[in-house]
This record gives structure tokens, sequence and C-alpha cells, in this order.
């Protein structure tokens, strides 16, 4: 009969445990346990909140971390993006400005008259010879009291001489910076700069007394003015010298073309002239031979072509003025109704405008017209003359680009030559036009 260790109890029908207890037992031990852990944890429990505390606000500050972290990740990169505004409104800027004083800069009337920069070098030479000779004379700038300090008449005269000198040195630096800075885009605003320095120097320094003769403000706008002209003129003598050059290659080019053509033309001429020899002694031996007289007629042709052919070339070594004018446009560079109109002495004309449309270029020129003229250049002349306000650049002459219609070419090259000309009214353009028609269908 089962029997309960710990109470005793005795039945047929009691139920025990593994550890030999009944129910009874089983259900108090669990209470007493209970109830220890119970009041176990209502004596830890201050300890135990705030150890929860304690981890709860570890666990708060992590996440603010985690989230200052990326507010500054996201702060970092909105000043990133505000940056870069920045910097393309900066440029903008900067573009704007130079596009405004462009578009706003008044022609310069020069004031100098001088033919080579070398003049204008020595001018500027001895106006600051002349501000030097005004500094050291003490007329640069005027103070109209006469100072003394403590009583002391010499340190009056020091203190002015500074006051002088300090003047004179901040007038001077603005000035230099206008000289050094000046274009044709800005030279009205460099010059203003200038008189500004002067009227506002003067006016802070009314209390001491000391003024910036006008004169000496007149030298500074001269050397201004000069500055400017010397690199104008500096700039043509450039261009100038680089025409020369590029018409110097030109000639030396149409000479060694037309000496090459000779010494080949004369090479050929000899051996026609050899196997005419030779023929002539075989129809002497065959008279009747047909074949040998249709032969020697194809070489009498021959020799009268290369005989005309060497005529021509002494004509050209002998007329320097013989070449042809020739008709060019490029509309995928400059449009419609844009013309070059320039004159070669080659013996081969094209040569000269394949040159033109080297890489410099986008496209191929077209040829329109190519003009023989014993005398090219004044044809070249008139043409240019007649259409002098349509220049495309009305600045530098030597860019012979004029904005005018073909037909008026036509009509000038009728009135100044006396041969037929044949005119291509319809440029090819074939590469402008296939980039064209790429770009339609979005091919690259």
């Amino acid at each position: 009969m089962p029997k309960c260790k710990e109470c005793g109890k005795r039945g047929v029908f009691l139920k025990l445990n593994p550890d030999g207890l009944c129910l009874d037992c089983v259900t108090k031990a669990y209470s007493e346990e209970k109830h220890a852990h119970e009041k176990l944890m209502e004596q830890l429990a201050p300890e135990l909140r705030a150890i929860v505390n304690a981890q709860d606000e570890l666990d708060a500050i992590k996440l603010n971390i985690v989230r200052a972290k990326q507010e500054k990740e996201k702060t970092d990169e909105e000043i990133h993006v505000m940056m870069e505004k920045y910097g393309f409104i900066q440029h903008d800027l900067i573009v704007a400005t130079e596009q405004q004083e462009l578009e706003t800069f008044s022609l310069y009337e020069p004031r100098f008259d001088f033919t080579k920069s070398e003049e204008y070098k020595l001018a500027l030479s001895r106006i600051r010879e002349k501000e030097k000779d005004m500094i050291k004379n003490k007329t640069a700038a005027l103070c109209s009291s006469e100072w003394s300090v403590s009583g002391n008449r010499a340190k009056g005269i020091k203190l002015t001489n500074e006051n002088i000198k300090l003047v004179l040195r901040s007038f001077n630096n603005e000035c230099d910076i206008a000289v050094g800075s000046v274009k044709f885009s800005n030279f009205d605003r460099c010059q203003a700069r200038i008189k500004k320095s002067y009227e506002i120097l003067n006016k802070t320094s009314e209390t001491i007394q000391v003024a910036i003769s006008h004169d000496y403000l007149n030298l500074k706008l001269d050397e201004l003015a000069l500055a400017y002209e010397y690199q104008q003129k500096k700039q043509e003598e450039k261009e100038e010298a680089a025409e020369l050059r590029a018409q110097q290659r030109e000639a030396v080019r149409a000479a060694k073309e037309m000496e090459e053509a000779r010494k080949a033309a004369e090479k050929e001429k000899q051996h026609y002239t050899q196997a005419l020899e030779k023929l002539d002694a075989q129809i002497m031996a065959s008279p009747e031979n047909a074949d040998l007289s249709a032969k020697r007629n194809e070489i009498m042709s021959r020799l009268d072509d290369i005989t005309a052919k060497l005529e021509d070339i002494d004509y050209r070594q002998a007329n320097q003025r013989a070449g042809y004018v020739y008709i060019i446009s490029n509309i995928g560079a400059f449009g419609e109704n844009v013309y070059k109109i320039g004159m070669t002495r080659r013996l081969d004309p094209m040569e000269r405008v394949y040159e033109l449309g080297d890489a410099s270029v986008p496209f191929f020129f077209d040829v329109h017209a190519m003009i023989f003229s014993e005398d090219a250049p004044t044809l070249e002349n008139a043409l240019h003359h007649a259409f002098d306000d349509r220049r495309v650049n009305r600045v530098n002459l030597r860019r012979e680009y004029f904005n005018v219609t073909l037909d008026e070419i036509k009509e000038v090259v009728r009135k100044n030559h006396d041969k037929t000309v044949e005119f291509v009214d319809y440029p090819d353009a074939q590469q402008y036009r296939e980039s064209l028609q790429m770009r339609k269908e979005n091919r690259v």
C-alpha cells in the first residue's frame, strides 16, 4: 500500500510522485517554495529595478547615438549637395559677370597713334618716368597745411611726408591692379576704378589736408590707355607676322610646286621626244605602216599638251599675279550664306582648300567657284571691297569671311572678270548632312 514519505499518509488509491510524495505534500512544498521566491524577489526588487532602469537608459543612449549618426550623415550629405550647388552658382555668377561685361563694354577710342608696339612701350616708359619725377619733386600729392608735432616743425614735415607716401602708395596699388588687368571688355571699368580711387583717397585725406594732384591722375589714366593699346598693338603685330609667314609659306609651296611640275614635264617631254625619234626611224623603214603613223600622232598630241603645260608654268612663274580666286563655304561650321573669298597661286588650287579644311573646322569646305585670273589679287580685292560692310569679322580684315548670298558674289565676279565662270549653287556638305541625319535617328 502506497505511503507518503513526508506525511506518512497511506491508501490504496493514494498517488505518489517520483519522489514518493503525495499531492498534498507536493502542493505544500510548491507553495512554500513560491512564497520563499516571492519574498526573495521582494528583497531584490529595488536592485533589479535599478538594473532594469540602467539598461533602459543605456538602450536609449545607444538609440540616440544611432539617430545622431544618421542625422549627421544626412546633414553631411545635405552640406555636400549645398556646396556643389554653391560651386555651380559661383561659376554661373562669374560667367554671368564676364558675359555682362562683354555685353555692356563700349568701343574703345584710341588716344594714341603709334604704328609699332615698341613706340607704345617707349611711351609707357616715358610716362612712368614722369610719374617718378612728380613723386620725387613732391608734385604727385600735395599738403595744403604746414603741420607741427608738439611744436616741432621737423616732426611735422616728417609726418606730412609719411601721410603723402601712404596716400600715394594706396593710389598706385589701385592703379597697378587696373593697368595689369585691363582688356577690351573692362577698359571703362578699370578707368572708373582709377578715378574712384582718386576721389575716395582725396576725400578721406581731407582731415590731414593731403590731396593727389589732377596732373598725376591724368598720367595714370594715360598709362592705362597706353598699356591697353600696347597690348592691342602687340596682338596686331603677332597676327600680321603670322599672316605674313602664312603668305610666305604659300608662296614657297607654290614656287616649289611649279618647279617640281616643270621638272616632271621636262622629263616627260624628253621621254616622248626620244620615243618620237625612234618612231620616225621606224616609219622611214616602213612608211606604209598605219599603226606607226597613228602612234606618231598620239605622241605628237601628248608633246603638244606637255609644251602647253610648260608654257603655262613659265607664264605663272613670270607673272606673280596669276592665280586662282576661290569661293568656298562650310555651312556645318558657319551656317548659310557665309563664304570665304581668297586666292592661291598653287598649280592645284584644291590643295589650298584641303589645307583650310583641316582639324580647326568640323567639316570640309565646299567649293562654289574656282576662278583663274591673270590678276588674281585685283579680282580678290574687288570682291573684298564690294562686301567690306558684310565682313563677319569687322576688326581683323585678314579674316576673309563674308555674310553674303552667292548671287551677289556672281554679280561682282561678272563685273570684274571677263571670262565665264561656273558656280556650284548648292553645296554638298556631305559629312554635315550625314551628321544631321544620324542625329535625327539618334545614332552615335
